[in-house]
């Protein structure tokens, strides 16, 4: 079973920088990639941006193209969200996901149960105004 644990949340000014880290421990050997999604507070869970590693490529929500940037370290066996010119909007917990499926989802809401494994618990990044 996959263990995912997000990190680098925190408190930073609108215009700032962060980066989050998602350490996935277990076998991967049968997914597609990591995605990032965000929950703010009393909002439904939206995706951001997603990492398909045996296709090769990236997607990102249209609230943050051109601001962020997912990447992959295998050595380190951990997926990152480069986050730039943060916004009060960003404001949200950050989780990564299992990407189980050839799909791409994009969309705002309950991702479907079935294209994605397991999950983070979250971290918290809060940009302040």
């Amino acid at each position: 079973q996959v263990q995912l644990v997000e990190s680098g949340g925190g408190l930073v000014q609108a215009g700032g920088s962060l980066r989050l880290s998602c350490a996935a421990s277990g076998r991967t050997f049968s997914s597609y990639g990591m995605t990032w999604f965000r929950q703010a507070p009393g909002k439904e869970r939206e995706f951001v941006a997603g990492l398909k590693w045996r296709y090769g490529s990236t997607y990102y929500a249209d609230s943050v193209k051109g601001r962020f940037t997912i990447s992959k370290d295998n050595a380190k066996n951990t997926v990152y969200l480069q986050m730039n010119s943060l916004k009060p909007e960003d404001t949200a917990v950050y989780y990564c996901a299992e990407d189980l499926s050839w799909r791409y989802y994009s969309g705002v809401g309950p991702p479907p149960s079935a294209d994605f494994g397991s999950w983070g618990q979250g971290t918290q990044v809060t940009v302040s105004s």
